[in-house]
């Protein structure tokens, strides 16, 4: 069984062409553009406030703990989620947290476990103050059975178990923090740029170029993965519903797209270092205004079709 409950799984596409894709020497250009360019380094210093992040113990939830807490000026406290801080799995975030003092306040949660989730938010409200929650990062999800998860190999469980961390999770937390995000909407009404944006309120959706159903013939034979992309989907159609209810109260709900990202389960041939493609998040979350609320970006701010 392949699970991951603590960052967004993505996997390769192997169809020529695609915008999402890089070489090898894209990857090499894409980390030197990183080092050359202290603007965009600099991009996220926009993303202060508090924010929130689950699936943080490892990959792309630990790396964006990291680039966010090591941003000067960006005023940011981050509220890093994990099933287990105190053990094995919860050591590098500890330490991350050690070396950034008062900036990371580690709090445990299981997205698949309701009770998890109402003490996680009654821990942090107790510490968040009257400023609320300005962003909600869904980063925390699960795939399985193992690659390629294809109907005969996917079973009744698998489906529930998905659904429940990968879709259900998302929208309990949502529903469960709206007071702070609405409090941290209503704190910036004054902003002197208004509108939505993450420096306001807003819930990001990690998802994945998988749960296009358009893309699907594209992506299809090279990664069924049946219960992991149909739970992105209906993750898709909650961003959509939340983007609706929450456009009354400024709450801006995009779904982010992180890339084929080279982790334990993305393999080394993937061509985005969790730097990378965090960089490029941080990027895209910094300009997001309400003309991407309900939309699905990838790390790049390209759109990507339902």
């Amino acid at each position: 069984m392949l699970t991951q409950s603590d960052e967004s799984f993505t996997l390769p596409l192997f169809r020529e062409g695609m915008s999402h894709m890089h070489t090898p020497q894209q990857r090499t250009c894409s980390a030197a553009a990183r080092q050359q360019s202290p603007t965009a380094v600099n991009m996220s210093v926009a993303l202060g406030g508090n924010i929130l992040v689950t699936g943080t113990s490892r990959g792309i939830g630990l790396e964006l703990v990291r680039q966010l807490a090591e941003k000067k000026g960006g005023g940011a406290h981050i509220y890093a989620c994990c099933r287990d801080p105190e053990g094995a799995g919860g050591q590098a975030l500890r330490q991350l947290s050690a070396l950034h003092p008062g900036k990371i306040s580690i709090i445990k949660l299981d997205v698949a476990d309701e009770r998890s989730i109402s003490a996680a938010v009654e821990a942090v409200k107790e510490q968040i103050g009257a400023s609320g929650l300005n962003i909600l990062i869904n980063n925390a999800a699960i795939n399985k059975p193992a690659s390629p998860a294809s109907l005969l190999t996917s079973g009744k469980k698998d489906m529930m178990d998905v659904f429940e961390t990968n879709v259900v999770g998302p929208f309990l937390l949502t529903k469960m923090f709206l007071p702070l995000l609405q409090r941290a909407a209503k704190s910036c009404s004054g902003d002197k740029d208004g509108g939505m944006s993450c420096r306001r309120s807003a819930v990001i959706n990690v998802s994945t170029l998988l749960s296009s159903i358009e893309k699907c013939p594209e992506t299809f034979a090279m990664a069924p993965m049946y219960p992991y992309r149909i739970s992105k989907a209906a993750l898709n159609m909650l961003t959509c519903c939340q983007a609706e209810n929450f456009r009354a109260d400024d709450i801006l709900v995009a779904a982010v797209h992180p890339g084929w990202v080279r982790t334990h389960m993305g393999g080394e041939e993937a061509p985005l270092t969790t730097e990378d493609s965090v960089l490029g998040i941080i990027r895209v979350l910094s300009t997001l205004s309400s003309k991407h609320s309900g939309r699905l970006l990838d790390w790049e701010g390209n759109s990507i079709p339902w």
